[in-house]
């Protein structure tokens, strides 16, 4: 008889197509796993056929169908996992060549078994047997191997029946549709399901074996097959207790018949980290039987914790490493070598820097930390000192991959090309172009690898956590780490960092990636610093002000022609309704606005004053840096006009709009080829390697620090025999014509853009925030639809999220507890914030709307939010928005929808319609309004061309920015380190002494602390005194070095000895000790707080009381100990 006996005749296609997978169990393993797939489908039609509470998704496939929100709110977590497990092994059955074992078959046919007594039970409980237990006796005996269906028929097959059932699904739905009966049924069956629920369920699930098999899939697509029986529960012996043996869950071995790691599973309701112990005892007795230490790892099939606690304290990790990975890991601990940075290839990285930056790097990965930052200024060689460290690490057994990530195609054959020349036998491959090449190096954009870390082969992933033994990013910095953070989580390796941004510019979130302090990075290399020692060449700096971009353009100053112009120009239809402008602001010149004469001037002063190479007959390599496409082509188009005969090849457009922009690129890093003048939108400002490029022209304002940098970094490259065999480039010249120079000297930090998260962040968390303000307060929603609307769309949004996407993978625990519809109801402050932190910003599946719907759709939250908080200006700046919205609307009357909503419109714009509004009337507005916006056009600017005389007002050779030799943090780092080693210095011995100090000990002091700083020395000391708000000198010393013991317990040896005190009495003077001798200073108000107040409630007063003049002693004491510091103020 079947184990699936038990299914009534109302399921007899259920029953039939199970006992089908059940009969494959024992000769056909992966046809079992497919029918058990296809019965699992079944199920799943049936319920969302009879079950009134689902909805349809968006789709009809299987994961669509069992991560819809209203199916996930149905099934039993058990259950719910076991159907995951089904779908998995199910879709690996038909998908993938590895082969199926029987014991797999057997257990997802189990669970399909546990699925189906669940249906039986809810649906028709009262024909289910008393016993329908699984009994392995029970399944068929093996069939004849002849009638075993080959995978490539399964997987025909599979497709086949998807096609059918999408027909025969679509068919019966609008027959169900109509069908009277079955809504009756419905019906009924709900109250059955109601009362099968009302009464509690004592079948056992067997969860910890789903759970354990759900760790079983992550190891297989890591590709370990656990076919042996040493691969699970393997005992070990000498453990410390009763028994003296220890059974490991699993054991992961390596082909030499040794463990390479081994897995400790805890429950997923325990930390993984409870189980570490546990781990480690058991790797000291696998390490006595086998001769070799495995790496540990610890999960609860949530999280994975690995530990090489040969060398490196317990990370959390994406997943399990494959066997050639392990095996790398294990044999790096007997193979690598001490490094030494006098194994690093001169002629690779000679340079005195390079050398330090990567002897740094050296010093922090010899310390078992594994992230390092290098700033390094653009020129000074970024690549090389990356090619020269990986070189020394894979010769010193440290790393045999390494992935280099750059963010574009261009950047990545550049940094192929430095490899193949400069590290050959490093084998690179270009990723982006050769997917499926293998090497030593791999270099790659991020994109590109946000796509290949989901690709597998036969079920096993083709780039595992543990393929790259160290990562390289270039330019990192804030923007990589928001959009690709999750390539550097994934990647369990170790990690350097390169960006050419100066150090204190660095975002503190990349300083947090790399786990170091903010302004500090592992090395840097400034551009000052390159300059002074003749690495990069400076810039010449001219400022050239145009009249018409610094004041724009005023109808009264033009000539009468030139009016006459004017009054002809098509200034576009917005501009015609208002009539003629009577001025242009100059924010519209060179944006909207391109005047000929302006160009021609900027193109006239460039041809006169850069540099020429080839005797002075041509302009060297130039970049111009326009504003925007039709700028370039402008530019371009008004050069060719002048120069004719150069056939439109000498100067070129080279932005994103052009067809082989690359070919460009190339075509202008050569020194004799055309172009010699760039014309750049965006795509030269950063990463163009190119020696030559003598001028650059800034036709543009910048106002990000970080971008003008490295735009002023193209030029800064050295490049031998120039201008003449003997004659090298010596500088570069910089015209500026949009007061760049003059707005960074104004703003020295500039104006960052904000790197805002995307879209569907934003709204995801805006939608978190308002749900907090909700939950606790009906009188913001009483009848509670708010509520109930913000949870129905972020719970789908989290029940869409496909968990076989490795980003999900790693915050899975997390987004399976909120795929729970009852996680929902009562939100705690740490659940909303798991949310904000970990959930917002993963991928969904789920389909999103028009851009513009969900751009309303954040105004409006926005609203909700700055009525909820009584925040009156925001609401007030968005409702104003929102106004002019429907103001907007009205002009599209033609449209029916927006026809059925003119009052409502028109309404909008009355002051009384927002008087007292509430949320749930701004909710009605959103949901009235959102499928509305999408109708209005996105105005786009007429271009305006013009011939009018410019002026040139000015021309001013202007001073480069200074960039200090050191900032404020490296001297505060410097001082700090020279005061604590040299504590027994004259004058530090008597501030820690509470002596007193001379003048000439003042002026030693402060002349000592300012030569650290170099020539810059007294600035840096007095900014380091300011920033810390020290009222002195003295102070501030002797709160880094703090106070002698024995002179502090001589300043209040007259309280100890008092024979009166209490011992809390005693306490409390000790405790005053305790903290001069640790800190140096201490201000009277320091005793009313803890841990003084810990002694008592009441401070000092209480527990001195009736001992007033005790009291005021302390204080005088106090202020005797910190009068000697008051000299020489800050």
């Amino acid at each position: 008889m079947s184990n699936f006996a038990f299914l009534t005749a109302e399921f007899y296609d259920i029953a039939a197509s199970a006992s089908r997978a059940e009969g494959h169990i024992q000769g056909d393993p992966r046809a079992a796993c497919f029918h058990a797939r296809f019965t699992l489908e079944a199920v799943v039609h049936w319920l969302y056929r009879f079950e009134p509470s689902l909805r349809l998704p968006y789709d009809n496939s299987l994961g669509a169908l069992l991560h819809e929100p209203s199916f996930q709110n149905l099934l039993p977590q058990a259950v719910f996992q076991k159907a995951r497990v089904i779908q998995k092994m199910g879709n690996q059955a038909v998908h993938s060549a590895r082969p199926v074992r029987e014991l797999d078959a057997l257990l997802v046919v189990k669970e399909l078994h546990h699925i189906c007594y669940w249906l039986v039970r809810t649906y028709a409980p009262d024909a289910l047997p008393t016993d329908v237990t699984w009994q392995d006796d029970r399944v068929p005996k093996s069939m004849n191997t002849a009638e075993v269906v080959p995978r490539k028929e399964l997987e025909a097959l599979a497709h086949k029946l998807a096609e059918q059932h999408h027909v025969v699904w679509k068919q019966q739905q609008e027959r169900d549709a109509l069908d009277a009966e079955l809504q009756a049924l419905r019906a009924q069956l709900a109250e059955i399901r109601a009362k099968s629920e009302a009464v509690p369920d004592t079948h056992d699930y067997s969860e910890s074996e789903t759970r354990h098999y759900l760790i079983d899939v992550d190891l297989r697509r890591a590709g370990w097959p656990l076919e042996q029986a040493r691969d699970r529960e393997y005992k070990v012996s000498s453990m410390p207790n009763h028994q003296g043996v220890g059974y490991v869950d699993y054991v992961l071995w390596g082909e030499d018949g040794k463990p390479l790691a081994l897995v400790e599973a805890k429950k997923t309701t325990v930390d993984p980290a409870a189980g570490k112990q546990q781990a480690k005892l058991y790797a000291d007795c696998s390490a006595a039987i086998h001769g070799q230490r495995p790496v540990i790892f610890t999960t609860n099939g949530y999280e994975i914790w690995l530990w090489d606690d040969v060398f490196y304290p317990p990370r959390r990790v994406a997943g399990f490493y494959q066997q050639d990975e392990l095996a790398r890991l294990v044999l790096r601990r007997t193979q690598r070598q001490a490094l030494d940075v006098a194994v690093v290839k001169d002629s690779i990285a000679g340079r005195y820097y390079q050398k330090r930056a990567i002897s740094s790097i050296f010093v922090q990965l010899t310390q078992a930390r594994r992230k390092a930052l290098l700033v390094m200024a653009t020129g000074t060689g970024k690549t090389r000192t990356a090619i020269a460290l990986v070189d020394a690490l894979q010769r010193a057994g440290w790393v045999k991959r390494v992935l280099f990530l750059a963010d574009r195609v261009s950047l990545v054959k550049q940094t192929v090309n430095a490899f193949k020349t400069h590290l050959p036998e490093s084998s690179p491959v270009n990723l982006v172009t050769e997917k499926e090449t293998e090497g030593r190096v791999y270099v790659c954009t991020y994109p590109t690898m946000m796509g290949l870390i989901d690709q597998n082969n036969s079920g096993v992933a083709r780039f595992g956590v543990g393929h790259f033994d160290l990562v390289i990013i270039d330019e990192a910095h804030r923007s990589v780490y928001q959009k690709y953070g999750a390539i550097f989580r994934y990647f369990d390796s170790l990690l350097v960092g390169l960006t050419a941004t100066p150090r204190e510019e660095v975002d503190k979130n990349t300083y947090d990636l790399f786990e170091l302090e903010p302004g500090v990075p592992t090395d840097a290399y400034e551009l000052e610093t390159a300059v002074a020692d003749g690495f990069l060449v400076p810039p010449r700096v001219q400022q050239v002000e145009l009249k018409f971009p610094r004041e724009g353009i005023d109808y009264s100053a033009l000539s009468e022609e030139e009016k006459a112009q004017w009054e002809s120009l098509d200034w576009g239809d917005e501009l015609n309704e208002q009539g003629l402008p009577e001025r242009v602001n100059a924010a519209a010149i060179n944006n909207w606005l391109f005047n000929q004469d302006t160009v021609d001037k900027v193109l006239q002063h460039l041809m006169k004053h850069g540099h020429k190479v080839e005797g002075c007959d041509r302009l060297a390599k130039t970049i111009i840096f326009a504003r925007n496409h039709e700028h370039a082509q402008f530019i371009e188009a008004r050069f060719n006009h002048h120069y004719p005969h150069h056939a439109w090849h000498f100067a070129r457009v080279i932005d994103n709009y052009a067809k082989y922009a690359q070919s460009l690129i190339d075509d202008f890093s050569l020194k004799d080829k055309a172009p010699h003048i760039a014309i750049s939108v965006d795509m030269l400002d950063t990463g163009i390697d190119v020696p030559e490029v003598a001028n650059l022209v800034f036709f543009k304002p910048v106002y990000s620090k970080i971008k003008f940098w490295q735009m002023i970094g193209r030029g800064t490259r050295l490049c031998p025999g120039l201008f003449a065999p003997d004659e090298d480039k010596q500088d570069f010249r910089v015209f500026d014509f949009c007061f760049n120079f003059d707005f960074f000297h104004e703003h020295p930090q500039g104006i960052e853009t904000s790197s805002s998260a995307p879209l569907s962040t934003r709204l995801f968390r805006a939608r978190v925030q308002l749900l907090g303000h909700l939950q606790p307060s009906s009188e913001l929603d009483p009848d509670a639809r708010l509520s109930h609307a913000l949870i129905a769309g972020l719970y789908s949004e989290v029940a869409a999220m496909n968990r076989e996407n490795f980003i999900v993978r790693m915050h899975l625990a997390a987004v399976e507890r909120f795929q729970q519809r009852a996680a929902w109801n009562t939100l705690s402050d740490a659940d909303r914030a798991t949310l904000q932190r970990e959930i917002a910003g993963l991928p969904s599946m789920l389909e999103t709307d028009d851009i513009e719907s969900r751009l309303f759709d954040l105004t409006v939250l926005q609203m909700q939010l700055a009525l909820a908080e009584a925040d009156a200006s925001t609401f007030e700046r968005h409702r104003q928005r929102v106004v002019e919205i429907a103001m907007l609307l009205e002009e599209k009357a033609a449209i029916p929808a927006v026809q059925a909503q003119l009052a409502y419109l028109a309404a909008m714009q009355e002051t009384a319609f927002w008087e007292g509004i509430h949320l749930a009337e701004l909710e009605e507005m959103r949901l009235r309004l959102r499928v509305l916006v999408p109708f209005l056009e996105k105005k786009t600017r007429k271009i305006v061309y013009t011939n009018f005389k410019d002026e040139v007002l000015a021309i001013r050779d202007s001073v480069f920015i200074a960039m200090p030799k050191m900032t404020g943090t490296q001297y505060e780092k410097k001082v700090k380190e020279y005061l604590r080693n040299h504590l027994d210095h004259l004058v530090i011995h008597r501030l820690r002494s509470n002596q007193p100090l001379t003048e000439t000990d003042l002026q030693g002091l402060e002349q000592t602390l300012t030569e650290i700083g170099e020539e810059d020395g007294q600035t840096l000391l007095d900014g380091l005194l300011a920033r810390s708000g020290a009222p002195s000198l003295t102070w501030f010393v002797r709160s880094l070095v703090g106070m002698d013991r024995t002179a502090a317990q001589s300043a209040f040896a007259r309280f100890l000895s008092d024979r009166s005190f209490t011992p809390q009495q005693i306490r409390f003077i000790e405790m005053v000790i305790d903290q001069l001798t640790a800190r140096g200073v201490m201000t009277a108000s320091a005793l009313y707080e803890p841990p003084f107040s810990n002694l008592h409630a009441g401070g000092p007063d209480a527990l001195f009381d009736g001992k007033e003049k005790v009291i005021e002693d302390i204080f005088n004491t106090l202020n005797l100990v910190d009068s000697s510091l008051s000299s020489r103020t800050a």
